[in-house]
C-alpha cells in the first residue's frame, strides 16, 4: 500500500502512526492532519514516516532502468527472506558494529557516536503546497 495507518501499543500508550510510500502520497496523510487541526479535533497521528521512494528503500534510486512494481515486490520479498535466515539480524549484535564501537566509537551515545551517527531534528514551519 502507498499509505498505511496503524495503532501500536508501546507499554500503556497507544501510538497512532502513518506511513506514506512515495512523495506523491504525503499530501494524503497531511490532509488528514490539516482537517483535524481545522476542526479542532485530536490529531490523527503521533508519528508519520515518509518514504520518498515507492515501496520504501527497496524501490529507491539505485534501481536498474525498467524496474516495475512487480520487480520491487519480488526484491522486497527476497530481502525479507534473506534477513529472516541470518543468525545476526540486529545491528547491536553485529560483530562488525561491536568492533566499530570497541575500536573507534567508544560506547553507544558517546560524543563520537552522537556526532557521527545521530540525527538531530529542527522544528520547521507547517508544510503547505
Amino acid at each position: 500500500d502507498v499509505y498505511k495507518r496503524q495503532t501500536v501499543e508501546v507499554g500503556t500508550h497507544k501510538l497512532r502512526v502513518a506511513i506514506a510510500h512515495g512523495l506523491q502520497h504525503v499530501d494524503t496523510v497531511l490532509e488528514r492532519v490539516r482537517e483535524a487541526k481545522r476542526v479542532g479535533a485530536e490529531l490523527p497521528y503521533h508519528f508519520i514516516e515518509v518514504m520518498a521512494c515507492a515501496g520504501g528503500c527497496v524501490g529507491g534510486g539505485g534501481q536498474p532502468y525498467g524496474i516495475t512494481d512487480e520487480l520491487r515486490q519480488a526484491r522486497g520479498k527476497g530481502l525479507y527472506k534473506d534477513d529472516m535466515q541470518h543468525s545476526v539480524r540486529c545491528s547491536h549484535e553485529n560483530p562488525s558494529i561491536l568492533r566499530l564501537y570497541k575500536e573507534f566509537l567508544g560506547q553507544p551515545l558517546s560524543a563520537t557516536s552522537e556526532r557521527l551517527l545521530h540525527t538531530h531534528y529542527t522544528p520547521r514551519l507547517e508544510y503547505r503546497r
